[in-house]
């Protein structure tokens, strides 16, 4: 088969795989590992061998590293250097320790340990950031601080970029020393190039493209800055992705830094997606039958180390135990930034490949449980957390408030609005919402807003929801929406429940699941505006409010079918 015959089944396969996986939910770096492992040389079937592609996947790596680098420039850095700075490092430094010296006592040599400790401290950002994002948790205390940490890793984990060539050619601990040394030399003065050169030209650079206007011209000037920042540092014999990091840091100073991300978006993903395809085509399924008990042993080891060091440094930092088991279940998943280190080492022969394939294999485990452990996270850190961990910050407040006669769930932009009007009507309520920011916010205006989510069971009991006349539903999130909306359905079914919905779908999924009203904001916008304009052309308001009313009553078909109907036409 021609380079040009394999390269179309490859797209085929991966088009046909990411449909399928966009439609169960499943994040895209799972999927491209499928199609890796599908058309690999350990699998029966089509085999892609294309000579170039190998480059290509490494070039994936450069980008992803170069868009790290573009959100943390150094003033940013620097800004983060507390709670971020100071949780980020202690998680990838005491989870390479911990996972280091157990498997250098369990028999691996110290280079090697060393390498499975690095790989095993990563997390996947993707993964925990497209899944809270489904769960409506990404706004969430644990939520935020879990996907910065997982972010943070990789910029945390680039003096491993350094490390891990010069461990797969060193003998001897003198020599060792001497090559860390030398590297560490060697990358201090690809910073002090990159930065010069980025402080006396980078910008300058930028505004000369950008004032001929061209996307085109400014798209090649940032492929040329990653590539020449990449080559600099291998040149020097450092990584190609640790010059790409460099680079991003400092054009992450400027103001093109988002034109910047965007342009480079387009070819990051597809590569990207390249570099997990060749992930994939090192698994070999049939060396599983041997190492899959090893494999499980580092997918749990994978795991519960990095639960309990994330749980103990996060309760360190002032959280609450419930939250702090919340973000050690996020961070547990794997990272592809783990397979970037992996393949290095590989490539370096700084770690032996059945060994790799053990770590490889164990994070592809580690990847399928996260997404389990992610979606579960609350009832998990329910269990493990101290069984009034998750209630006390909330029954005690609770407790000496009447019944209210309306739940809140979400004090957002339009919980606050709906708070406001209630408590001009005299109407009593509470609202809830896991936020701390928003929770103090509702204090400062005067509301009873407290900390909790309202899907939670235990919180409904001690809310007396049964007691109350009416729960409204404000969050953004669907997932959450939907969440609550079961929750209240089970736990005090007779309440009548409005809430709050992006668009007409997402209206019909929340009614479905219990809701009295789900209005759809976008729909719910356009009449608002209709019926200003009718009023500003004089149209009684009386046959305004009809129209409005009738079309709420036929489930908005009358303002959604038309457009139809007139294309047919």
């Amino acid at each position: 088969m021609d380079n040009l015959a394999q390269i179309i089944l490859l797209l085929g396969v991966a088009v046909a795989i990411m449909v399928g996986f966009q439609r169960l939910h499943i994040p895209s770096s799972l999927g491209y590992l499928l199609v890796g492992l599908i058309l690999g040389p350990h699998t029966v079937g089509p085999t892609v061998h294309v000579p170039e592609f190998k480059v290509l996947a490494e070039f994936g790596v450069v980008f992803l590293l170069f868009s790290i680098g573009l959100n943390y420039s150094l003033p940013q850095l620097h800004a983060m250097r507390h709670q971020i700075l100071g949780l980020g490092t202690a998680q990838v430094v005491l989870t390479t320790a911990t996972v280091a010296v157990l498997l250098w006592l369990a028999g691996l040599s110290a280079v090697a340990a060393f390498v499975v400790g690095a790989v095993f401290a990563q997390s996947s950002s993707t993964i925990i950031g497209r899944q809270l994002a489904e769960q409506g948790e990404d706004n969430t205390p644990h939520g935020r601080l879990g996907l910065a940490i997982s972010v943070f890793q990789d910029v945390t984990a680039v003096p491993f970029l350094v490390v891990i060539p010069v461990l797969g050619v060193a003998i001897g601990m003198d020599q060792l020393a001497g090559e860390l040394g030398w590297a560490m030399a060697k990358a201090v003065l690809a910073f002090a190039l990159v930065f010069y050169a980025a402080r006396w030209a980078l910008r300058p650079l930028f505004h000369m493209i950008a004032e001929r206007r061209s996307a085109e011209l400014f798209t090649l000037t940032v492929l040329l800055v990653v590539l020449a920042a990449a080559w600099t540092t291998s040149s020097l014999g450092l990584s190609l992705a640790f010059g790409a990091v460099l680079a991003g840091m400092m054009l992450g100073e400027t103001e093109f830094r988002h034109q910047v991300e965007s342009s480079i978006r387009p070819f990051r993903d597809v590569l990207l997606g390249l570099f997990f395809v060749g992930v994939g085509m090192l698994v070999d399924p049939a060396s599983l039958p041997r190492i899959w008990p090893w494999a499980l042993l580092g997918t749990v080891l994978l795991l519960l180390s990095k639960i309990v060091i994330v749980v103990l440094i996060v309760r360190r930092s002032g959280m609450d135990a419930i939250a702090s088991w919340r973000t050690a279940l996020l961070l547990a998943v794997g990272g592809e930034f783990g397979f970037a280190l992996l393949t290095i080492a590989l490539d370096a022969s700084a770690i032996d490949p059945d060994i790799g394939q053990i770590a490889l294999t164990a994070v592809l485990f580690s990847m399928i449980a996260g997404v389990l452990l992610i979606r579960f996270n609350h009832a998990i850190a329910s269990r493990l957390a101290r069984p009034d961990a998750a209630s006390a910050p909330l029954v005690e407040p609770l407790a000496g408030l009447p019944a209210p006669q309306v739940l809140i769930g979400g004090y957002g932009r339009v919980g606050h609005t709906i708070a406001v009007l209630l408590k001009s009507s005299g109407v009593t309520f509470v609202a809830f919402d896991t936020d701390l920011k928003r929770v103090q916010q509702g204090r400062v205006d005067g509301h009873p807003v407290l900390y909790g989510d309202i899907a939670d069971p235990e919180l409904l009991a001690a809310a007396q929801a049964e007691r109350a006349s009416l729960a409204i539903i404000t969050v953004d999130a669907h997932a959450a929406a939907l969440s609550a909306i079961s929750a209240l359905r089970r736990h005090c079914p007779h309440l009548p429940v409005i809430a709050r919905a992006r668009d007409l779908e997402t209206s019909s999924i929340l009614v479905n699941a219990g809701a009295i009203h789900a209005y759809p904001e976008a729909i719910e916008a356009s009449l608002r505006l209709g019926a200003t304009a009718l009023r500003m052309l004089n149209i009684p308001t009386a046959d305004i409010d009809l129209m409005l009313q009738d079309i709420r009553d036929w489930d908005y078909q009358p303002v959604i079918e038309n457009p139809v109907k007139e294309t047919i036409k």
